[in-house]
């Protein structure tokens, strides 16, 4: 009988151990072998370096699942990339074969390695059998080419965007993003890696021979059912997997190698670090380069986010490092903690038992082996130049809540919402003036961790309950974690793209809480359309500006009557009309609290004149 990807505990017997305490989920035949179903890792999660060839339980023999060499994804380049989106399958356990979801092949896409400043032409072909998106996840590119949910591409039909590579140099990816599907087709396999290269990143010694001395790693776990099909909207996954290799090695060798990790989770955040607490570098977060590496024993990887690290395993040939995830060490509220609520009685279904959460485990085996021809043996000492945005440039702050829809000690099983709202294809949260300079404020209301994404933009967190972000998190980043009771700030610019018509999303980066609608989404409207300040002398004043409950205007230079005051929207659109008769002592008193957040003009008319003042309401 096979026990399947499970390692056996030095020590320990296995004829001593029950059903129960191995966690059996089912018996089946596979290859005239008897199969025990036994969730990932359950048995033991530590192990290093230990190895069964066969066991004896129960007067039967048993032979272990052996590790499998990382599966590297292959790679496409230039600037014609043509993708086939496409069902596949693929033998992930013993027994029936899982259906699957790839691009270009059955589980996975290759990875797409891109230069900063190609313009590349993309054809998307879908052979899904089912309407799909794909969003190019962290790349800086106009709405109508971001393949969010309003893009969407039907069964049989060919998506063809087209746009300029802007982003720096860093690790992005792509996958689905249809809404109520985006877990679906994610989990079933349809997601890879974008790798940008540029000059700043090409004049470092870095490694980046890709399968060499450079390698992709794509960290998901997943849940299958009992003819070993993928489950999403699951809270059970138990099957841990790299670039869909279970219980994966991977030969590297004794220099500097580079790692581009991405959490491809549906939920599941990782803590990762490497045996004997060995010391790695962060070069790069989410969008690029930071200034420095960040020396780290630790690395906190939420669903979405990416991180480049270099491992120096120069002197080491023959030896065998371990990448685990120390979840033990995950404060509860996070998903893979030991609870994923803030405490004991907050439960999620099916998230227990499961031997991933709280508990420490291996995500890949390294093994040390002899040099490549040229390499690289030192971690540079400086990076990339980073200049944040200064805060005082913003133009804006807009305050998003998270909260469960139903409060109380249920709340995880069910849906959340952003600012008290669930998505709506048709509803625009907000409309965004070309160029704004914004801070967005995130505060987390609920008992579990969301990680934030925002689309179109890299920012920089500015501060974490008022604390300036670790070093690691300073750099261009667009998913970030927002923990239970937490508050998050951050900074960015929406520039180089406008399109009222075809919105941006932003949302929690858990799929099964963004398919249940823990998304918004907004448009960029032109800075001006049509109207454009024009008081160039200054005759008429707006105080405050900005403001948020009411403005005066102040006519006490203007040179001319005046005949009207109408408040107009950024598009031009009128507002609202004001009482000119209610002009006292030269000064107008305007309620604009109920004025959306965003940008107005004030249109102004005398004889034969109109002065334009540009207001922004808070």
């Amino acid at each position: 009988m096979i026990i399947d990807n499970c390692s056996i505990l030095s020590g320990i017997s296995l004829n001593k151990l029950t059903s129960d305490e191995i966690g059996i989920q089912g018996i089946s035949y596979y290859e005239n072998r008897l199969v025990l179903r036994i969730p990932y890792l359950y048995i033991n999660k530590m192990m290093k370096n230990f190895t069964v060839t066969f066991l004896v339980f129960l007067g039967v023999s048993y032979q272990s699942f052996s590790q499998n060499p990382l599966v590297i994804p292959s790679t496409l380049n230039g600037t014609n990339i043509n993708l086939t989106l496409q069902n596949g399958t693929h033998q992930f356990l013993p027994g029936a074969i899982t259906n699957t979801n790839g691009a270009n092949g059955d589980i996975l896409a290759p990875t797409l390695i891109l230069n900063q400043g190609d313009f590349v032409n993309f054809s998307v072909n879908n052979q899904l059998g089912d309407s799909t998106t794909i969003h190019w996840h962290g790349l800086h590119v106009a709405p109508e080419n971001d393949g969010g949910p309003h893009t969407a591409i039907v069964p049989n039909a060919t998506w063809t965007p087209s746009f300029t590579i802007l982003d720096k140099a860093a690790t992005y990816w792509y996958h689905p993003h249809l809404h109520h599907k985006t877990d679906m087709q994610v989990s079933k396999g349809l997601a890879g890696l974008i790798i940008v290269k540029d000059a700043e990143e090409a004049a470092l010694n870095l490694p980046r021979t890709y399968g060499q001395d450079d390698f992709p790693i794509i960290i998901q776990t997943k849940d299958f059912d009992a003819n070993n099909q993928v489950m999403h909207h699951s809270n059970s996954d138990d099957v841990l997997m790299v670039n869909a290799t279970i219980d994966p090695y991977l030969d590297v060798p004794s220099q500097v190698v580079r790692y581009r990790i991405l959490n491809g989770s549906s939920q599941r955040a990782f803590n990762i670090g490497l045996t004997a607490n060995m010391t790695f570098q962060q070069i790069a977060s989410d969008g690029g380069l930071l200034s420095s590496p960040v020396p780290l024993t630790r690395l906190l990887l939420a669903p979405g986010e990416r991180a480049e690290i270099l491992v120096n395993f120069t002197g080491m040939s023959g030896q065998t490092i371990y990448l685990e995830s120390f979840a033990s060490e995950l404060p509860n509220g996070i998903y893979g903690a030991t609870f994923p609520g803030m405490g004991a009685g907050l439960t999620m279904t099916g998230y227990n038992p499961n031997p991933l959460n709280g508990t420490d485990f291996n995500i890949i085996k390294f093994n040390v082996g002899a040099q490549t021809g040229s390499p690289v043996t030192t971690v540079p000492a400086t990076l990339a130049t980073v200049t944040p945005i200064p805060e005082v440039n913003s133009n804006i702050t807009r305050a998003l809540t998270f909260a469960p829809v139903t409060m109380g000690m249920n709340q995880l099983n069910g849906e959340f919402l952003i600012n008290n709202l669930s998505y709506n294809m048709m509803f625009v949260n907000y409309t965004i003036p070309f160029n704004n300079t914004e801070i967005w404020q995130l505060t987390n209301n609920s008992a579990i961790s969301h990680p934030f994404h925002i689309h179109d933009v890299q920012f920089y967190i500015l501060t974490r309950n008022g604390v300036a972000p670790p070093l690691n998190e300073q750099g261009r980043k667009d998913v970030v974690l927002v923990k239970p009771q937490e508050t998050v700030r951050f900074i960015t610019k929406f520039e180089d793209f406008a399109n009222s018509s075809v919105p941006y999303m932003y949302h929690c980066h858990l799929l099964k809480h963004e398919d249940g609608g823990m998304m918004g989404q907004f448009v960029i409207g032109p800075e001006i359309v049509g109207l454009q300040e024009n008081d160039v002398n200054n005759l008429i004043s707006i105080y405050p500006n900005p403001s948020n409950e009411s403005v005066t205007l102040d006519f006490a230079k203007a040179t001319f009557d005046i005949k009207s005051v109408v408040v107009r929207d950024q598009y031009g659109k009128e507002i609202q009309s004001l009482n000119v008769g209610s002009i006292k002592n030269h000064y107008l008193a305007v309620d604009v609290s109920s004025y959306s957040s965003g940008v107005y003009y004030f249109s102004i008319s005398g004889e034969n004149t109109s002065q334009i003042k540009k207001f922004i309401k808070l």
